[in-house]
C-alpha cells in the first residue's frame, strides 16, 4: 500500500468511526448552576440510593452493561457506584473467557445465570457483547457465530425487557492518545502497574478492527428500549457523572421512588399520630 493509499485508508476509518459515533446517542453530564463534578457525583449518588431502596422495596430488577476501551475508566466508575449501595442486593460480573464447563455449553448460558434476581441490580463489566468484540477479533467465535450473535443478544435481551428487567448499556470511548497517557501512567506507578495486561497492549494494535466491531455492534444492537449510550470518556470526572444520569435515568424509568407508607402499628409505636 502506498503512501496514498495509506493516508486514503486512514481517512476512511476516521470518516467509519465519525459515522458509528454520531449515530450513537451520547449520554452528556449535565451540572447544576454553581455546581462542580464532586457535587454532582454525590447528589447522584444519593438519588442512586434512592433508587436502589424503591428496587429493593417493590421487586425491580435492572441490568446496567459496560463496554468500552481498555483504560477507558469502567473500574472507576463501577467502584463509584458499588461505594454508595447495599452490596447485599448489587452484584458485579466481571466477564472473561469462559472455564472449561461454560464452553461446553451454549455460549449464552452463562450469562442466563448471572440475570439478576427481584429486587437487585447487576453491573457486566464486559459482557455478552464480548461474542461480537473480542471473540470475533481474536477468532475465537467463527464468522458465522458471531455473525448469528446479534440476533441472539437482541432476543436476550427483548427477552429480559419484556419481563419487566430495566437495562442501560454504556459504551466508554476514549481517542488512542488519551489511552496511550492512562496505559503509560499505569506502567509509571507501581501501584497500577498490575492492572496493564498484555492483552491491553493487542487489543490497542488492533484498535481499528475493533472500530469496526464496536460501531457494527451499536448498530446492530441498539433496541428502542435498551439502546447504546455512548459516553466521551476522555474526561473521567465528566464521563462518571454522565454515566451516573444515564443509569439513574435508565434503571429509574417507571419507578416509584416516593417513600413507602409507613404501617400504622410502627407509627404507633414511635408516637407518630398522623
Amino acid at each position: 500500500m502506498g503512501k496514498k493509499d495509506r493516508k486514503q485508508d486512514k481517512a476512511e476509518r476516521k470518516a467509519k468511526a465519525a459515522e458509528w459515533r454520531a449515530g450513537a446517542p451520547e449520554a452528556v453530564a449535565e451540572l447544576l448552576p454553581g455546581e462542580d463534578t464532586d457535587r454532582a457525583l454525590k447528589r447522584l449518588q444519593d438519588q442512586l440510593v434512592m433508587l436502589q431502596h424503591a428496587y429493593v422495596i417493590h421487586g425491580h430488577r435492572g441490568i446496567v452493561v459496560l463496554e468500552g476501551w481498555d483504560a477507558a475508566g469502567k473500574g472507576g466508575l463501577i467502584r463509584r457506584v458499588g461505594w454508595c449501595l447495599d452490596p447485599r442486593h448489587l452484584r458485579v460480573h466481571s466477564i472473561g473467557a469462559p472455564n472449561q464447563t461454560e464452553k461446553r455449553q451454549h455460549w449464552m448460558q452463562r450469562f442466563w445465570t448471572r440475570v439478576p434476581e427481584n429486587g437487585r441490580m447487576a453491573i457486566f463489566d464486559r459482557s455478552w457483547y464480548g461474542r461480537v468484540l473480542v471473540e470475533r477479533i481474536e477468532g475465537f467465535a467463527s464468522e458465522t457465530e458471531w455473525q448469528r450473535a446479534y440476533h441472539e443478544i437482541r432476543a436476550f435481551e427483548t427477552t429480559l425487557l419484556d419481563e419487566g428487567i430495566h437495562i442501560v448499556k454504556l459504551l466508554l470511548d476514549i481517542t488512542p492518545e488519551v489511552q496511550l497517557d492512562r496505559l503509560q501512567a499505569r506502567y509509571d506507578n507501581p501501584e497500577k502497574r498490575w492492572k496493564l495486561t498484555e492483552d491491553d497492549l493487542r487489543n490497542r494494535a488492533r484498535w481499528r478492527d475493533y472500530e469496526e466491531a464496536y460501531g457494527e455492534m451499536v448498530e446492530r444492537t441498539s433496541l428502542d428500549r435498551a439502546p447504546w449510550q455512548r459516553i466521551n470518556a476522555n474526561d473521567k470526572d465528566t464521563a462518571r457523572i454522565a454515566a451516573f444520569e444515564a443509569i439513574i435515568r435508565g434503571l429509574g424509568d417507571g419507578v416509584d421512588v416516593s417513600e413507602p407508607v409507613v404501617p400504622p402499628l410502627i407509627r404507633a409505636f414511635f408516637g407518630d399520630p398522623s
